[in-house]
C-alpha cells in the first residue's frame, strides 16, 4: 500500500476511534485539508501531524505507527517496537 494512502486510513481510523468529525479540527486545519490527508492525496509536515494528534488526544507515533503497520500486513506491532527500541538504543550510544 502506498505511503500517502496509508497514513490517510489510520488518521482517519484514529479520529473516528475519537468519534471526531472533520470539523472538530477547524483549529489546527480544514475540513477540506483533513479529507485530502484522509484520502491518501496529501503528506502532511511532521509539524501538521503534532497539531491533529494534538487535537485528537493521541501522539504523533500512533499515526505513524499505525500507518506503517497498515503499509506493511506482515510486520507486527511488536516487530515495529522492538526494531524501534534497537534503533533508539543505538543513536544513544556515544560515537
Amino acid at each position: 500500500m502506498e505511503l500517502k494512502k496509508a497514513f490517510g486510513i489510520a488518521l482517519k481510523r484514529q479520529r473516528l476511534n475519537k468519534r471526531l468529525p472533520q470539523e472538530a479540527f477547524s483549529n489546527v486545519s480544514s475540513r477540506t485539508y483533513l479529507s485530502t490527508l484522509e484520502r491518501g492525496l496529501k503528506s502532511p509536515t511532521v509539524e501538521k501531524v503534532h497539531e491533529i494528534a494534538s487535537a485528537m488526544g493521541v501522539h504523533p507515533l500512533t499515526i505513524l505507527a499505525d500507518c506503517y503497520l497498515l503499509q506493511d500486513e506482515t510486520l507486527t506491532i511488536d516487530d515495529l517496537f522492538s526494531r524501534i527500541r534497537m534503533e533508539l538504543a543505538q543513536s544513544e550510544r556515544p560515537a
